[in-house]
């Protein structure tokens, strides 16, 4: 009997003490980008070639300038917005369009998540996120603004919408 109330005092005090890990989420300032050359700083041309090459896009600023610009992010990948995917609170607000989307769009089955580019001293490649109004997303990239524990940036696809999207403070809830 003493022995499983030790047991069970052991327990209590891991729990009280904090031991149990919390999903990590905290207040961050997140902005918007595209892969348009204001925001990836890339120009057409190279001027080695007296801008001739129009078709190339080549870096214009920091380390890699005069570099080919590839388009991809830090990790390799083309960077995406999120998807939502087949089943989502959208299918809930119009249930008829299912039938629609498994026979015209199945590729749209499974969700899919966005692109981030944040501190990869504090979130390596490959940590998930959730951002309210944006949806899930993959650390896959880092920008050069990116400094610090609570900055981040999402991709979208067009200029635009990260425009509309601009720097929001909002609550980003680290899900892995």
């Amino acid at each position: 009997m003493k022995q499983v109330m030790g047991v069970t005092l052991i327990f209590l005090l891991f729990v009280l003490a904090g031991c149990a890990k919390q999903p990590l989420g905290m207040n961050m300032e997140v902005t918007a980008y595209c892969g348009c050359s204001k925001c990836c700083a890339w120009e057409r041309g190279n001027w080695k070639y007296l801008k001739l090459d129009f078709w190339n896009r080549y870096v214009s600023k920091g380390p890699d300038k005069g570099r080919p610009y590839t388009g991809l992010t830090a990790s390799g990948t083309k960077p995406r917005e999120p998807q939502l995917g087949l089943f989502s609170a959208d299918s809930i607000k119009r249930p008829w369009m299912i039938p629609v989307r498994i026979v015209f769009f199945p590729w749209l089955f499974l969700p899919k998540d966005g692109t981030l580019a944040a501190d990869t001293h504090y979130y390596p490649f490959g940590t998930r996120m959730h951002i309210p109004g944006y949806g899930y997303g993959v650390v896959e990239d880092r920008g050069s603004a990116i400094k610090g524990k609570h900055r981040l940036d999402v991709f979208f696809k067009s200029h635009q919408t990260a425009l509309n999207w601009g720097r929001q403070d909002v609550y980003v809830r680290v899900v892995k």
